[in-house]
């Protein structure tokens, strides 16, 4: 595993280990603890003479890399791998496909340009096209390109669902963006990390959607489940999306998970997953999720992000809103 100390990288770790497998993980040593019964091995792989160095001689079944900065550094651990590595698995994201995603999009829809060998990550999108062509161009049909959607469970430091659990135990009047039957389409980390392990050990390539079916939750079971693992007494205050509009409140950003279900974002919750389904991919229950997420912040405390503004919606501006809401 090219990294392993947290969100997918962390749940594959975990994963690979109850399996019985025996897991190399490859780390700074910065990010977090390894975990416990995997190899760890220390590197900084922007260093190809470092990484190799870490690597030395030896061989494994598969890799799995969840890299998203500059391509070059997925091309040169690719390189390095190629002939001691009989699998490459990649998590990518829907984000290479062409804006607006439209709903219903496969994986046959056209993609921006990426360069592996680009030094270059402030683009994401091309940043993860970059990273894509790098396996593939390195490892053909042995290599797994995996292109998540949103990706939520326990050790996500973006801090999406973590934002919504302490906002709805903060309790009051909580700003809840309509429809509450909004369809969800995500995926908990620990889901993506089995399928993509039972994808290496059965030696399957390609590129491939990874998200739940659309219409997995909705925005009001997920919230509904916020408020009972909180123990909270929050009232969910039900707002239109055209309430959300008018009060230049960003959807995905200040309202983390959601959008609205028409116009360009909508198809971020609609994307045809059918190829995933069919190669047994199985997504758990929204309520797991939750509840796991929770138990998670509860132990171990909350992502940076939470404190740092970068995700969710200020109070002050959550408060006038409500003010006019009815």
């Amino acid at each position: 595993m090219l990294g392993g100390t947290h969100h997918v990288g962390r749940a594959v770790v975990e994963a690979g280990l109850a399996r019985g497998w025996s897991v190399t993980t490859v780390t700074r040593g910065l990010s977090g603890p390894s975990t416990p019964g995997a190899e760890a091995l220390h590197a900084d792989r922007t260093d190809p003479a470092t990484l190799s160095a870490a690597l030395g001689a030896r061989s494994w079944d598969a890799v799995l890399d969840t890299w998203s900065g500059p391509p070059r550094v997925v091309r040169d651990a690719a390189t390095l791998l190629v002939n001691r590595v009989g699998h490459y698995g990649y998590v990518s994201s829907r984000s290479v496909y062409c804006w607006p995603i439209p709903p219903g999009l496969d994986e046959h829809g056209p993609v921006v340009d990426g360069d592996p060998t680009s030094p270059d990550d402030r683009n994401y999108s091309a940043a993860k096209r970059g990273g894509e062509l790098a396996v593939l161009e390195a490892f053909g049909e042995r290599a797994l390109i995996a292109r998540a959607g949103l990706i939520l469970g326990p050790y996500e430091r973006v801090g999406r669902l973590p934002w919504w659990l302490r906002r709805v135990q903060r309790g009051g009047r909580v700003l809840a963006p309509g429809p509450a039957d909004r369809p969800l389409q995500f995926i908990d980390g620990r889901d993506l990390a089995q399928w993509m392990l039972s994808a290496a050990d059965k030696e399957v390539g390609g590129v491939f959607n990874t998200v739940s079916r659309p219409g997995h939750a909705t925005m009001g079971e997920l919230l509904d489940t916020c408020r009972a693992v909180t123990a909270s007494g929050a009232e969910l205050v039900w707002t239109p999306p055209e309430g959300i509009a008018k009060a230049n409140i960003a959807p995905w950003t200040e309202l983390p998970l959601w959008v609205p279900p028409d116009g360009d974002l909508a198809g971020l919750h609609a994307g045809d997953v059918s190829a995933a389904l069919k190669h047994g991919l199985d997504c758990r229950p929204v309520a797991d999720t939750v509840a796991d997420t929770w138990a998670w912040l509860q132990a171990e405390g909350d992502p940076p992000s939470l404190s740092d503004g970068s995700v969710g919606l200020d109070a002050q501006r959550e408060t006038q809103v409500l003010a006019h809401t009815s």
